[in-house]
C-alpha cells in the first residue's frame, strides 16, 4: 500500500472510530478511560496523528462493543511486508518525528545504511530467503533512509557503540563504504554521530538498541528490540526514564569531533584491508 493511500487508511479508522465513539455515547476521555490510554490519545487517534497499536485496538472494540472491526482494520494497516511486523508501527512513526535519537550496541542503524551494509545484514537474518525477498527488504531501508535528506528532515542523533565499527558486516570493502557515509552525513550535518567507546565499560541501555522519537503534536515515544520482537512505548514515564539513559549515553561517548575521527580512521583501516586482498 503506497503511503498516501495507507495515510487515507488510517484517516478513515480515525473517522469511523470517532462516529462509533459518538454513537455509544462517549467523550474521548471517558473512552481513554476504558481502553487505558488518555483521552488525548483517543483524538490523536480520530485524527490519524497517532495510529494506535493492535491491543488498544482491541481495547476499543470491547469497550464500543464493534465486533472486532478496530483490530481487523488495525491488522490491515500495519501489515506491511517490507517491514518485520513488530517494526511496522515504529517505521510508520519514524517518518512523522521531527527528532530522533537512536542507540546502536551492534550494527549501523537502517537509517544510515548503505544498500551492500543493508544486503549483508538480511542475508545474515534471513539465509534461506529468495533474492527477491531480500531486495525487497533493502530497497525498504533505503526508502527509510530518505528522510534525512528530505527538505524537513527530522533532528537526527545517534549513539554507536564501539561494536558498530568493529564487526565486519559484508567485509572488508562493505565496511569501508558504510562506515565513509556515515562519516559523510555527519560532515553534512544530516546526523550528529558519537561513538561510545569500548573503555566506557558498562553503559545503561545493554539489554538493546533504543529510539526515541519526538513529533511535533503527538506525545513522545520510545522503541525498544529485541530477537524477533520489538516494543513501541508511549507511557510518559516509561519514556522519561528512556531520555534519561539516553542522556547518559551521551554523556560517556565520545565528543562529536573525536567520534568522527574514529569512524574515519576505521573506514581507512577497512579499505586498507580491501585494497589487498
Amino acid at each position: 500500500m503506497a503511503n498516501g493511500s495507507r495515510q487515507a487508511a488510517w484517516e478513515f479508522f480515525g473517522a469511523e472510530l470517532k462516529r462509533r465513539r459518538e454513537d455509544a455515547g462517549f467523550t474521548q476521555a471517558e473512552l481513554g478511560t476504558r481502553v487505558f490510554v488518555s483521552g488525548g490519545y483517543i483524538g490523536q487517534f480520530e485524527q490519524a496523528i497517532r495510529k494506535p497499536q493492535v491491543d488498544v485496538a482491541q481495547r476499543i472494540d470491547a469497550a464500543l462493543q464493534t465486533d472486532g472491526i478496530f483490530e481487523r482494520l488495525c491488522r490491515k494497516l500495519i501489515d506491511d511486508r517490507r517491514y518485520a511486523e513488530y517494526f511496522a508501527a515504529a517505521a510508520e512513526l519514524e517518518a512523522l518525528a521531527t527528532e530522533i535519537c537512536e542507540f546502536a550496541p551492534a550494527l549501523v542503524p537502517g537509517l544510515l545504511q548503505t544498500p551492500d551494509y543493508a544486503r549483508a545484514v538480511t542475508l545474515a537474518m534471513n539465509r534461506f530467503a529468495p533474492d527477491e525477498h531480500i531486495e525487497e527488504k533493502v530497497a525498504a531501508r533505503m526508502e527509510r533512509a530518505r528522510i534525512l535528506t528530505a527538505a524537513e528532515r527530522p533532528v537526527y542523533w545517534v549513539v554507536l557503540h564501539e561494536n558498530v565499527l568493529r564487526i565486519p558486516v559484508g567485509g572488508a570493502a562493505v565496511m569501508a563504504e558504510q562506515l565513509a557515509h556515515v562519516a559523510a552525513l555527519a560532515h553534512r550535518r544530516a546526523v550528529l554521530v558519537q561513538v561510545l567507546p569500548y573503555t566506557a565499560g558498562a553503559y545503561p541501555t545493554m539489554t538493546g538498541p533504543l529510539k526515541l522519537m519526538q513529533f511535533e503534536d503527538a506525545p513522545p515515544t520510545a522503541y525498544t528490540e529485541a530477537v524477533y520482537s520489538g516494543n513501541l512505548l508511549d507511557d510518559p514515564a516509561v519514556v522519561k526514564r528512556a531520555r534519561s539513559a539516553y542522556d547518559l549515553l551521551r554523556a560517556d561517548a565520545l565528543a562529536s569531533e573525536a567520534s568522527l575521527d574514529l569512524i574515519e580512521s576505521a573506514a581507512e583501516g577497512y579499505g586498507r584491508c580491501a585494497s589487498t586482498t
